[in-house]
């Protein structure tokens, strides 16, 4: 069986958003170029993870001495987006993502895979996935984006990692 690849090269647009209230939002991640569009579903967590890794990545290549990539340290202005979610129509829940650089193209290249049947893996003969190559500028903006809706539903426990309920929390620290 073939893997269906939704690629994009230089989209239009890449956001992570979410529907719902803090407690119970979905998030969901968006890429189009022109009229493609496809939406994934996601877990909080990968969100920020993901944000994290591309800032790592670009943090790393702008302190490269005599870097060529032209790497933005913050956000550039015109490529901020704040704008909701297109209609939502699912392709699939994200198990696993894998992140790499492009020299070639000055571009974050993400990949993202289904999540498997025991809800923990990435099936090995997965029937689609999305690769998207992001300049960036573009990443810069994705990755401020994401965080900030992280960061605007329930914060996270210091000991656990997970997030806090108003009406209190239970959580088990990492053991030593």
């Amino acid at each position: 069986m073939s893997t269906r690849v939704h690629e994009f090269s230089w989209p239009d647009r890449v956001v992570v958003g979410v529907i719902g209230d803090p407690g119970s939002r979905a998030f969901y991640l968006q890429v189009r170029a022109a009229k493609q569009l496809v939406t994934l579903a996601l877990e909080k967590q990968q969100s920020a993870a993901l944000a994290e890794k591309i800032d790592e990545v670009l943090d790393q290549l702008g302190a490269v001495e005599g870097n060529p990539f032209s790497v933005p340290a913050g956000t550039p202005l015109e490529l901020v987006d704040n704008d909701p979610l297109e209609p939502v129509e699912v392709q699939f829940r994200i198990g696993a993502i894998s992140l790499g650089w492009d020299a070639t193209t000055s571009q974050i290249v993400i990949e993202l895979y289904p999540l498997g049947e025991d809800d923990d893996e990435v099936p090995a003969d997965a029937d689609e996935m999305l690769l998207v190559r992001v300049p960036v500028g573009t990443a810069r903006a994705f990755a401020k984006r994401t965080r900030e809706i992280v960061a605007a539903g329930r914060p996270m426990c210091p000991l656990c990692g997970n997030p806090m309920d108003p009406e209190g929390h239970v959580c088990t620290p990492p053991e030593d």
